[in-house]
C-alpha cells in the first residue's frame, strides 16, 4: 500500500537516554513503512543542548507555536551528578519547563487503560485525567542560600517606583530562601483549558490548591477559577449535566482514592506533576500515561509522561536485555499524527493513529507485554518480551 501522505510537518522533539533509542525503534518500526513522515527536528539531547547553550529548547517551543503540532521524546534535567556524568558548562534547566513557559496553556494527562491491568485503586473503573497548569510556580522560581545573620524579604516595586515589603525570615543560622510567582492571564489560559476540556470530554472538573495556608497566591488561584466559571461557564456545565467544584488539595486526595473516576483533577504547576505520577502509578504504570501541553491559542505539544529510563539505558549500552514499556512514547507519535490530521483534514493519519493506539492495546490484551506490566498483568497466559519484541509485535497488529 501507498504510504500515507502528510501536508505540514510536525516538530520533533528528540530526547535521552533509553528512550532516545526506543523514539528510533518506533519511527523504523511502526511509522515509517505507512506514513510519508513530515517533520522538523530538534535534537534536545543533553549533549546537544549544552552545545547550544540550550538554545535548541527554545527554537523547538517556537517551532511548536508555528506548526501547530508537535511530539516530544522524554529529556533529562540535569542535577549535580548529571553535570559531572556530562561534563556540562551549567545545570541547564527543565526542557518541559522551558517549552511550557513559552507555550503555555495546560498539560493533561491520562492513563491508558487496557485489558488484564487492573488499578491497584480497585474502585477506579473509569480513568482520571490530570490537568496540570503549565505555568511559574517553582519551575520559574528563583532561590538562593541564606547564611547566618541574613534577612529575606519579598520586595515589589510598581510603575512608579513605590515598593511593597513583606519580611520572610530573619535568618539566625544558615537556611535558604525561594521566590515564586505566577500571572493572572497564565491562569485565566489554565482554567479556560480546563472548562473547555470538561466541557468537550462531559466530565466533572475538580481544582484542588492550598488556599487556607496560601492566602494570597493560591487564593488567586481559586477567585480566578470561580470568576470565570460563575461568567462564562455555569450555564453550560449545567446544560452538559456535569459538575464544577473547588476543594484543597488534601482533602482532593482523599476524594480521589475514594472515587470511581471518570473526572478531571486540575492541579497548579507542582501538584500536577506529583499527581500524575501518582496515579500513572496507581493505573498500573508510569508508561501508560498520555501526556499533551495545550496552549490556550490551540497549540499541541504531545509526549510521555515519564522520564528517561536510565536504569535500562546503562544495561542496554552493556548489551544485556532490556524490557522497557514503550507503550506511553507511542501514544506521543499517534496523539501528534492523529492531531496532525485532524487540523490538515487527512483522515487517513487519524485512522493511522486509532489502528497503531489499538495495535498496542491488542498486544497487551494477548498477553505480549514488558517486564513492568507482566508483573502486574492478571492475564493467565502471559509472556514478559524484550523492549524491541514488543514493538514487533506490535507491527505485526497495525
Amino acid at each position: 500500500m501507498a504510504k500515507i501522505q502528510m501536508k505540514t510537518p510536525l516538530v520533533e522533539m528528540d530526547g535521552d537516554e533509553m528512550t532516545r533509542i526506543i523514539w528510533q525503534m518506533i519511527k523504523d518500526k511502526l511509522i515509517l513503512p505507512h506514513v510519508d513522515l513530515k517533520t522538523e527536528y530538534y535534537d534536545l539531547g543533553l549533549e546537544y543542548r549544552e552545545k547550544t547553550g540550550d538554545k535548541v529548547t527554545v527554537e523547538s517551543a517556537e517551532a511548536t507555536k508555528k506548526y501547530g503540532v508537535a511530539v516530544k521524546c522524554a529529556t533529562i534535567t540535569p542535577n549535580a551528578a548529571r553535570v559531572k556524568e556530562y561534563n556540562l558548562t551549567t545545570m541547564w534547566k527543565s526542557p518541559n519547563g522551558t517549552i511550557r513557559a513559552i507555550l503555555d496553556g495546560t498539560v493533561f494527562r491520562s492513563p491508558i487503560i487496557v485489558d488484564g491491568i487492573e488499578p491497584y485503586v480497585k474502585n477506579w473503573v473509569k480513568p482520571i485525567a490530570i490537568a496540570r497548569h503549565a505555568y511559574g510556580d517553582i519551575y520559574k522560581a528563583s532561590e538562593c542560600r541564606a547564611p547566618a545573620g541574613s534577612k529575606a524579604e519579598i520586595v515589589v516595586t510598581d510603575k512608579d517606583g513605590n515598593e511593597t515589603r513583606v519580611p520572610i525570615m530573619n535568618f539566625e543560622g544558615d537556611g535558604i530562601v525561594m521566590g515564586m510567582h505566577n500571572l493572572d492571564a497564565s491562569i485565566e489560559g489554565f482554567a479556560r483549558s480546563c472548562f473547555n476540556y470538561a466541557l468537550a470530554s462531559k466530565l466533572d472538573l475538580w481544582f484542588s490548591a492550598k488556599d487556607t495556608i496560601s492566602k494570597t497566591y493560591d487564593h488567586r488561584f481559586k477567585d480566578i477559577f470561580a470568576e470565570i466559571y460563575e461568567n462564562e461557564y455555569k450555564e453550560k456545565f449545567e446544560a452538559a449535566g456535569i459538575e464544577y467544584f473547588y476543594t484543597l488539595i488534601d482533602d482532593a486526595v482523599a476524594r480521589v482514592i475514594r472515587s470511581d473516576g471518570g473526572f478531571i483533577w486540575a492541579c497548579k504547576n507542582y501538584d500536577g506533576d506529583v499527581m500524575s505520577d501518582m496515579l500513572a502509578t496507581a493505573f498500573g504504570s508510569l508508561a501508560m500515561m498520555t501526556s499533551v501541553l495545550v496552549s490556550p491559542d490551540g497549540k499541541y505539544e504531545y509526549e510521555a509522561a515519564h522520564g528517561t529510563v536510565q536504569r535500562h539505558y546503562y544495561k542496554h549500552l552493556k548489551g544485556e536485555r532490556t524490557s522497557t514499556n514503550s507503550v506511553a512514547t507511542i501514544f506521543a507519535w499517534s496523539g501528534a499524527l492523529r492531531k496532525r490530521g485532524e487540523l490538515d483534514e487527512i483522515p487517513e493519519l487519524c485512522d493511522y493513529a486509532d489502528r497503531l493506539e489499538a495495535a498496542c492495546l491488542k498486544t497487551i490484551a494477548d498477553g505480549i507485554m514488558t517486564g513492568d506490566l507482566y508483573s502486574i498483568s492478571k492475564l493467565e497466559n502471559k509472556k514478559s518480551v524484550t523492549t524491541e519484541e514488543f514493538l514487533d509485535a506490535v507491527a505485526e497488529r497495525i
